[in-house]
C-alpha cells in the first residue's frame, strides 16, 4: 500500500548524490573536512498514559511534520498470523468513531498537507505534513484512531483483499519478487524475521476480525507509541495540544508483550538449492550471514563494509561480477541492520552462459577479502564520505529530521544517537572493518542459497524448506 524507508541507520542502500556542491565538499581526502550537521534541538516527554513525545522546533518553513510510530512490526506476529502489522497499516485509514472510512487523508489533503504510512519488520509509522496552523487537526486525527479505530467485518474483508492483491502485484507477479521471502524463510528457523511483512496468503485468508481486534488492543496503545513533531511551533504550545488530544486515550489494559524467540547461533555452513517456477527467469545465488542489531558497536563498521562491497557501481561486488568477469546480469548486496540481529546478503543473478558456481565463488571471495586484507584508505574514506553525504542531506527537511529522531527513539531506544552516530562513523578504522568481517563473515555462519528456474516445463518445483 504505502512504502517508504525508515531512517538512514536502518539499512545500507545505494544513494545518489543530490548536489554537485556536496560532491566537492564531501569527496575530500581527509575526514576533518566532512560537513558536520548541526545537532538536533529537541524535548523529550512522556504522558501519563505512557505515550512518548519528541518535540523539535524548526521555524525555517511554516509547516509541521508528525510521525507516530507504533513499536510493532511483522516480528511481533505469531506463527500463522503473519501480515497483521501490514494489514493494520490499511485498517488505520478505514475510519474511527469521529472519522469516516478513507477520510483521514482526504481531510489532510484539503488543508494542503499529505499523509502516508509504512510497515517494517520492527515498527509501523504514520506520517503527516501540514501547514503549521493545522497541527491540532493531525493530533486529533491520530488520537481519535488510536482510541476508537473502527474494525468491522465488512471493512476487514475489503482490506484483506487489497493486501492479497498487493502481495500478488509486488511479489508473486514480479520477476524475482519472492527472493527476500525465500531467503529469509531459509535463513531463519525460529525468529519471526523468518517471514516478511507482507505475510502469507494462507495466513491472511485464515485471519478473523477477532484476531485483528486483539492485535490492535495489544499493540496500538500509548505506551507502545512514540509521537515525533518537527516544525514551526512553540514547544510549550505543542505539548499542551498533544496532552489535550492524547491524554484522554486510555492506558493499556495489559503490558505490551516483548518476548521474541531468539535465533540460535549457527554451527556450520548451510547449502540449499531450490527450484522456483513462479517469475524466476534466471538462476540466482545468495550468500548470506547473520549479523548484529542496529545500535550495537559492530553495526557501524558493518555499515562501512556494506558500502565497500555493494554501494554503487564502483563497489567490489558490482565491479567484479558485472564489469570485470561478466558473471551476472545483476549483482548487489545489503546489510539489514535493524532492531534485532538480521542479515548481510550478497546476490548474483547469473548471466546466461555462466554458472552458479562461478558467481558463488566470486561472492565468497569478495567477502573473505575483507577478513584477510584491509580495505584501502581510499575505500574507507569514500565510505565515510558517502555516509557523511547521506547524513547531511537526509537531515535537510522537517520530514527527514522527524525520521532521524523517531528512528533513534524507537529502534535505538536512545534518542541521543540521532546526533552521536556521526562521530562514531567518522572514527571507524580499517581494523574495525576487518574485525567485524572476521566476526560475522565466517563459514559456520554462512548460508549459500541457489534458486533456479525449472529445467523444463511441467517440472515440479520445491518451495519453503524443501531441498533439491
Amino acid at each position: 500500500m504505502r512504502r517508504t524507508m525508515s531512517g538512514v541507520s536502518g539499512r545500507c542502500v545505494w544513494v545518489v548524490a543530490v548536489s554537485a556542491l556536496a560532491s566537492v565538499v564531501l569527496w575530500s581526502t581527509t575526514v576533518e573536512t566532512a560537513v558536520r550537521p548541526p545537532k538536533f534541538d529537541y524535548e523529550l516527554h512522556t504522558l501519563s498514559n505512557g505515550l512518548t513525545v519528541v518535540l523539535s522546533e524548526d521555524h525555517s518553513t511554516p509547516i509541521v511534520r508528525s510521525e507516530l510510530v507504533y513499536h510493532v512490526g511483522s516480528k511481533n506476529e505469531a506463527p500463522g498470523r503473519t501480515g497483521f502489522a501490514h494489514l493494520f497499516e490499511h485498517l488505520m485509514f478505514k475510519g474511527s468513531r469521529n472519522v469516516l472510512s478513507d477520510s483521514h487523508l482526504t481531510m489532510i489533503s484539503r488543508v494542503g498537507g499529505d499523509g502516508n504510512a509504512y510497515t517494517t519488520e520492527d515498527s509501523t509509522t504514520y506520517v503527516e505534513t501540514v501547514p503549521a496552523q493545522y497541527l491540532p487537526l493531525i493530533l486529533w486525527l491520530e488520537a481519535d484512531r488510536m482510541a476508537t479505530l473502527r474494525i468491522d467485518k465488512e471493512t476487514f474483508e475489503a482490506e484483506r483483499q487489497v493486501v492479497k492483491e498487493e502481495r500478488r502485484w509486488r511479489y508473486e507477479d514480479t520477476p524475482f519478487g519472492l527472493l527476500s521471502e525465500i531467503m529469509y524463510d531459509q535463513a531463519y528457523s525460529v525468529h519471526p524475521y523468518k517471514h516478511t511483512p507482507i505475510g502469507s496468503m494462507a495466513d491472511l485468508e485464515a485471519a478473523s476480525v477477532d484476531d485483528v481486534q486483539d492485535f490492535f488492543d495489544t499493540y496500538y496503545v500509548p505506551e507502545n507509541a512514540t509521537l515525533v513533531l518537527v516544525g514551526d511551533f512553540e514547544s510549550d504550545h505543542a505539548l499542551a495540544l498533544v496532552k489535550q488530544y492524547f491524554d484522554r486515550v486510555p492506558k493499556a489494559r495489559r503490558p505490551v508483550p516483548r518476548a521474541i524467540r531468539r535465533e540460535p547461533a549457527r554451527t556450520g555452513e548451510r547449502r540449499i538449492t531450490l527450484t522456483q517456477s513462479q517469475n524466476w527467469p534466471l538462476p540466482a545465488v545468495i550468500v548470506a550471514y547473520h549479523i548484529t542489531y542496529d545500535g550495537h558497536p559492530d553495526a557501524y563498521p558493518l555499515h562501512i563494509a556494506v558500502k565497500v562491497l555493494s554501494d554503487g557501481q564502483s563497489s567490489r561486488i558490482f565491479r567484479r561480477l558485472i564489469y570485470d568477469e561478466q558473471l551476472a546480469v545483476s549483482a548487489f548486496g545489503e546489510g539489514r541492520i535493524i532492531d534485532d540481529p538480521n542479515l548481510f546478503y550478497a546476490v548474483s543473478v547469473v548471466q546466461p552462459g555462466r554458472t552458479v558456481e562461478e558467481s558463488e565463488k566470486a561472492l565468497i571471495e569478495e567477502l573473505d577479502r575483507l577478513k584477510t586484507e584491509f580495505i584501502t584508505d581510499k575505500e574507507l574514506q569514500q565510505a565515510k564520505n558517502q555516509f557523511a553525504r547521506d547524513y547531511v542531506f537526509t537531515r535537510a527537511t522537517v520530514e527527514q529530521k522527524a525520521s532521524h529522531l523517531s528512528h533513534a527513539a524507537v529502534i535505538h531506544d536512545d534518542i541521543t544517537t540521532a546526533d552521536a552516530e556521526f562521530d562514531i562513523f567518522m572514527n571507524i578504522t580499517k581494523e574495525d572493518v576487518q574485525r567485524v568481517a572476521q566476526t560475522y563473515f565466517t563459514e559456520d555462519n554462512r548460508l549459500v542459497l541457489t534458486i533456479t528456474p525449472p529445467a523444463a516445463a511441467g517440472r515440479s518445483f520445491l518451495r519453503g524448506g524443501d531441498q533439491e
